[in-house]
Formats: structure tokens, sequence, C-alpha cells
């Protein structure tokens, strides 16, 4: 009898609504009906509304059925999914369905469909041909490479990752570093704890690339405490990775030397930020630094440093392997390339959607989305993180990509889109910013240390009726000082969500009485 092969998402996302007893129930089905199968954990696809979404290797490809729960096994057996059969759950070919159809996935091309941790799959799926590429081409040839790609740091900033590279490379030391931040805090992402756990040695071929690229023979994956699954996985393709002399010295039998370690910070938000990161790598409380020097050029140990997001170096493989203009021929302006969009908060269709920058606001939210899952009209769209700016419905119309959204006082980010339905109350919002701030500040720099705490007490007196006009225009006060008092973008952005609220919903500061909740 032929085994059939069965993929169960192991990804945190679909772990958390019984991925796991899925897989149990479908062992223990299959052990009393005598059916040869076996089962491989993979990450997700990023299509979180159909999780557990389960996929049998069947003779028309692979089919997929969700979101599937543990008293639905019997029947899929009985009904003949393991020939693809048809079901009240049958999703299709992944592929196929419109959700993973629309998209351009480079970055996350693997993701879902290989076993995190097999070599074997990621070499299958064009793993390690980026690697192979930068040792032909040398590291000089490389930096220039992923210079013409475009591609800008996925983190936030979008600073050209190709000029960060060259500066770590011209810089003279006896040691440079690889930083991957991984310190993914912001709210609705979560590209970065999919790819360490659905595609690990992704990254670690980026990272190597990197090395390689710069001269650095060490570098660091700096994670999160929150995230033990990752965690995990990404500790276990280290391993794996050392062993099949992946990382190391003469990898791949070249002279190319590169050592990886993973660190797991305490879950402070600050650490993001790329000086207060390198103080906690060094064991030190997570400060930030104020710049210049750079961490180009003293980052950590003070020797040079490459600190990117942990999408700008998954990416590396690709530009790498498909050559720079192939990845710059994708998006629009100076936004280049593709960008994993994620879709969270009350949104129908809440995942991952990865294509090229250009796309309008409205086009992703309404029509990838689907709208709110309430089915209550949009009333906002918080993009970039809990420092991002609020997006009304009237700025759909903004496409996705960084000039176009700083044009509007906002971010793209780390490619985050939360949505709200008009039950939201964007005052509370503005508070929360302040709040989180002041919850989150490391406390050196006196705007983002004061301005905040102060910032709440404002806002309850707006919230309380106190002198609202003139509260309002303290407030506004507080948030300049803050944009450009502050040592780093903690401080200076947390104006971003306030400013927005007032500006785009200045009724909600004037009592505005909300409608009622969808139960």
């Amino acid at each position: 009898m032929a085994v059939t092969r069965i993929f169960i998402p192991r990804d945190v996302a679909a772990l958390a609504v019984g991925a796991d007893d899925v897989a149990r129930a479908v062992t223990a089905q299959a052990a009393t009906l005598g059916a040869e199968v076996a089962l491989v954990r993979t990450g997700s696809r990023g299509m979180f509304w159909l999780e557990p979404m389960v996929e049998v290797e069947t003779a028309q490809g692979r089919i997929a059925y969700g979101p599937v729960e543990p008293s639905d096994v019997p029947g899929l057996f009985a009904a003949g999914w393991l020939e693809g059969a048809s079901h009240r759950l049958r999703v299709g070919r992944p592929e196929d369905h419109p959700f993973l159809a629309a998209q351009t996935r480079l970055t996350f091309a693997r993701c879902g469909i290989v076993d995190p941790l097999s070599v074997a799959d990621y070499k299958a799926g064009g793993g390690y041909r980026g690697l192979v590429k930068a040792i032909e081409l040398g590291g000089a040839a490389t930096v220039e490479a992923v210079t013409k790609s475009g591609l800008r740091g996925r983190g936030g900033a979008g600073f050209p990752t190709g000029i960060k590279w060259k500066t770590v490379r011209d810089a003279a030391a006896d040691q440079k570093y690889i930083i991957c931040n991984a310190d993914e805090g912001d709210s609705g992402t979560f590209a970065d704890r999919m790819i360490l756990e659905g595609d690990p040695f992704c990254l670690i071929e980026g990272m190597t690339i990197a090395g390689l690229a710069v001269g650095a023979t060490k570098g660091f994956i700096y994670s999160r405490s929150e995230y033990p699954h990752a965690n995990a996985t990404m500790a276990a393709a280290l391993q794996v990775a050392r062993a099949e002399g992946l990382l190391g010295r003469g990898i791949l039998g070249s002279d190319v030397e590169f050592h990886l370690e993973l660190r797991v910070g305490a879950g402070a938000y600050v650490c993001g930020e790329e000086t207060a990161l390198l103080e906690s790598l060094e064991g030190k409380r997570g400060m930030v630094r104020a710049k210049p020097p750079l961490p180009a050029l003293k980052g950590l140990f003070g020797r040079p440093t490459v600190v990117n997001n942990l999408l700008s170096l998954a990416t590396i493989p690709v530009i790498m392997d498909q050559g720079a203009q192939f990845y710059a021929d994708f998006g629009m302006g100076r936004s280049r390339g593709t960008m994993p969009i994620q879709l969270a908060g009350n949104i129908l269709h809440g995942g991952l959607f990865e294509t090229a920058f250009g796309l309008t606001l409205g086009e992703i939210v309404m029509e990838i989305g689907g709208g709110t899952a309430s089915r209550r009209p949009v009333r906002a769209v918080q993009a970039g993180g809990p420092l991002g700016a609020y997006l009304p419905p009237s700025q759909f119309d903004t496409l996705y990509d960084y000039e176009a959204f700083a044009a509007r006082d906002a971010l793209i980010g780390h490619g985050g889109l939360v949505v709200f339905d008009d039950t939201v109350d964007m005052a509370h919002m503005a508070r929360f910013a302040m709040e989180f701030c002041a919850e989150e500040s490391c406390g050196k720099c006196t705007p983002c240390r004061i301005g905040s705490t102060r910032g709440a007490e404002v806002v309850d007196r707006i919230l309380a009726g106190k002198d609202v006009a003139a509260n309002i225009t303290l407030l506004e006060d507080l948030c300049n000082t803050m944009k450009f008092g502050s040592l780093c973008a903690l401080g200076g952005f947390t104006p971003y969500p306030v400013l927005s609220a007032i500006k785009h919903f200045p009724e909600d500061f004037h009592g505005r009485r909300l409608p009622v909740a969808a139960e």
C-alpha cells in the first residue's frame, strides 16, 4: 500500500487553533483504518482563517482542507480525502486559492510547503543557489547586486540595504558582525515568526551571504522570548545547518566561514531599535545609544555591524539566485521588490499577503482582506505597528509605497495593517499610543519618558471633557516635542497615531456617541 503524505502546519497560529489535536486525530484514525500515512509538519501558508489547514498529497497535487477540527477527521477519511475527494472543508489546491494565486511570493516562496528542518526540502525549493552565486561573485559584487536590487530595510526605516552593507564592507576592523533583528514587537505583525517557524534556512542562508559580502564571520539572531515555538525551530535549524556543514568553516566547500547564534531577549519593545538591541546583546539593559557613531561603523562590541531586519535578510537568497534586476522589476518608484503585508485586527481574511509595492490600501483591505470580520464598515486602518498612523477609508487610494505613505504622514513599517470597524473610539486609541510609549520607553531621553506620561494625562482630560480645545492644542504641541526631540523612533513615532487620530477623527475627541459593537 502506498504511503500518503499529509501536511499539517506547526506554525504557532495553527497550533493555537488545535493543529496538534488534528495531527493526533489523523494518526489515530489512520491506524484504525490501516491507512498508510506519513505526517509532515510544515509552517503556515498564511491563510489564518483556514487554520488548521491540512494538505493531502494526491495524484492531482496537494489538496487542502480547512479549517479542520479533530471531530472532522473520521468524516474526511470516509469521504476519501486521501484521493483528494470532495468534502465541505475541501479548499482545493492551495496555489489556486485566490488569496495565494494573487500573490508574488519571493521571500515566502517555501513557507507552508516544506518541512522547516529539512535541508533537502530547502534545496529542492531553490535553497542555497543564492549562496553559491555569491561565492562565485565575491563580496564586492554581492554588495553591488544587493544595491542594484533596490532592497530597502523591511523593519521600518526603509534604508537601502546595499548602502548599509557597503559601509560595513569598507570599514577596517579585525572583526565584523551580522545582526538579524527578529525582535518583532509591532502589533499585527507575524512575518518574522512565520519565517523562523516555516523556513529558517532561508534566514541562515541570507545571513551567511551578508557575512560573505561584508567580511563578517560571526552573526546573531536576536529574537523575542514571546516566540518560544519559533525560537525552538530556529535553534534546531541552526544545529542541522552546523551538522550539514552549512555554518562554520568551509561552507559549501568554499573558504567562507560564518558562525551564527540565536539570542533571545526579554521582550522589551525598545530592543527592536537597533542600538538598544546592541546594548542588550552585549548583556546590558536595552537602552538606546545616541547616533553617530552609526552601528555600521561602531556597532556590536564597538565593531562594524550590519543590523538588518529578518525580512531583509530572508530576501537576500532570492535576489542572489534570480538576480538584482529580477527583484528590482517588481514594485514602483523607489519601493522595489515585494513586501510581506500582514493583515490583522478586525478583518475577514487575516494572514500574510506578499505582493509587489503599488497596490492601493483600499485594494489590500477591502478586496484581499475582505473588509471587516464583523461585517461593519471599516473606520480606520493602522499601518506600521503601534506607532503607525491611522488611515481612514477616505485615504484608501493611497498606494502601498514608502514615499506615498510618507506623503500622508504614515509609515509602511514592518508591513502590518490592523483594521478597525466603526465601533472603535479613536480618542482611546490615541491614549493607548501614549500609554504604550510610557510603558515601553527605555527612559533615556526626556521627551519620550516624560512626554508620553504627560500625553496620556492630557488625553484623559480630553476624554473627561475638560477644556477640550485647549488640551487638544497642548497635546499637539507635546507631540511635536516628542517627534523632534526624542532620541529614537519609539518617542519620535508615537505622535503618528495620536496626531492622525486627532486629524482624521476629531469627533471622537469631542464626545462622539459610539455605535454598539457586534456581539
